[in-house]
């Protein structure tokens, strides 16, 4: 089996280094999808970059704990591009709806990647 463990140590080290800006909070709507409501916080790191050219997008649960232990790599097929987003202390229910959210429609799917303990 490959050892992820520089993977996950490099994403532990960009969220220290980052300022999480959450601009979505959990039970507001999507700006573009009113329908859309988010049911667990999530936003983006300040400064840096991701596939849309937006700042790398997170999922930032409950957990007091913080930890990063999960990502979801997405592929959208109305924008044509694919990305990760990074889950921040979500709670395994937390992470489920994450997953649900990424794969809901059949524009877009997504695949949930957990950190081996």
């Amino acid at each position: 089996m490959i050892m992820n463990c520089e993977f996950w140590l490099a994403l532990d080290n960009l969220i220290s280094q980052s300022e999480i800006v959450i601009d979505r909070p959990k039970g507001t709507a999507h700006p573009r999808y009113p329908d859309f409501i988010y049911k667990v916080d999530y936003g983006f790191l300040k400064n840096t970059t991701a596939m849309d050219g937006a700042g790398i997008d997170v999922w930032v649960g409950t957990d007091e704990r913080k930890s990063i232990d999960a990502i979801i790599c997405t592929v959208d097929l109305m924008k044509r591009d694919s990305e990760i987003k990074i889950l921040i202390g979500c709670t395994e229910e937390e992470k489920e709806i994450v997953y649900k959210t990424h794969n809901e429609s059949e524009h877009m799917k997504g695949i949930l990647i957990r950190r081996e303990k």
